[in-house]
C-alpha cells in the first residue's frame, strides 16, 4: 500500500479506534485497504504489534466503512498473528486481494534450518470475517529434499498437500476462532 494512502487513514485512527483501546500508530506494522463487504466503500485492515514488553502475538483489526463513510471497528482480534520485528524475515503482513478478500502472511525466513511461510485467506461472509483458505509451505535449509506445500480451501475442506489431494471437514470458521494448528492438521504438517 502506498504511504500517501496510509497517512490519511492513520489520521482517522483516533476516531475509529475502539473506546476500550486506542491504537498507537507506531504499533501498526501492516495495513491494507479494500472493499471487504462489497458495498462500494473503502474498508481497512491492520496488523498491530503488541505493546512493548508483552509476550502476546500481533493483533488483527478490521474496519468497515459505516453509513456515514467513517470507518467503524468490526473485529478486534489481539494475540492472533505470529511474527517478530527484531529480526529480518519474521514480520507478518496483510494485503488486499482483487476479489475483496484479505491474505495474512506470517513466515520465518531467518532463524534455524526450518523455514516456512503461511498464508491465511480471510473473506467477509454472513456479516463476519471467516477463514476461506490456508496455505503453508516449508523447506529445510540443510536438506533440499525436505519440503512441504499445502493449499486448503477451508470452506470446502478440499485441497492439496505435496501434490496429493487432501480432504478435511469443510466449515465456516470465524477468524477470531481460527487456530493455525487446525490448518496444519488438515495439511498433515503436525
Amino acid at each position: 500500500m502506498h504511504a500517501r494512502l496510509i497517512l490519511p487513514l492513520l489520521l482517522l485512527l483516533p476516531a475509529v479506534a475502539s473506546a476500550a483501546e486506542a491504537i498507537d500508530p507506531g504499533r501498526i506494522v501492516s495495513a491494507a485497504t479494500g472493499d471487504w463487504d462489497k458495498d462500494g466503500d473503502t474498508d481497512l485492515a491492520l496488523i498491530i504489534r503488541p505493546a512493548e514488553g508483552s509476550d502476546e502475538d500481533n493483533g488483527v483489526y478490521l474496519y468497515l466503512a459505516g453509513d456515514s463513510g467513517a470507518l467503524e471497528l468490526k473485529s478486534a482480534i489481539p494475540n492472533k498473528i505470529w511474527g517478530q520485528f527484531d529480526l529480518v524475515g519474521q514480520a507478518p503482513s496483510i494485503e488486499a486481494l482483487p476479489n475483496g478478500s484479505l491474505v495474512i502472511t506470517s513466515h520465518n525466513d531467518a532463524i534455524g534450518r526450518d523455514r516456512w511461510e503461511q498464508k491465511v485467506t480471510v473473506a467477509y461472509r454472513n456479516f463476519e470475517f471467516v477463514v476461506a483458505g490456508y496455505t503453508h509451505s516449508s523447506y529445510d535449509t540443510l536438506d533440499p529434499n525436505n519440503t512441504s506445500q499445502c493449499d486448503l480451501n477451508v470452506l470446502t475442506g478440499k485441497g492439496k498437500a505435496n501434490d496429493k489431494a487432501v480432504v478435511a471437514k469443510g466449515e465456516l470458521v470465524l477468524l477470531k476462532d481460527w487456530n493455525d494448528a487446525r490448518g496444519q492438521k488438515a495439511c498433515g504438517i503436525q
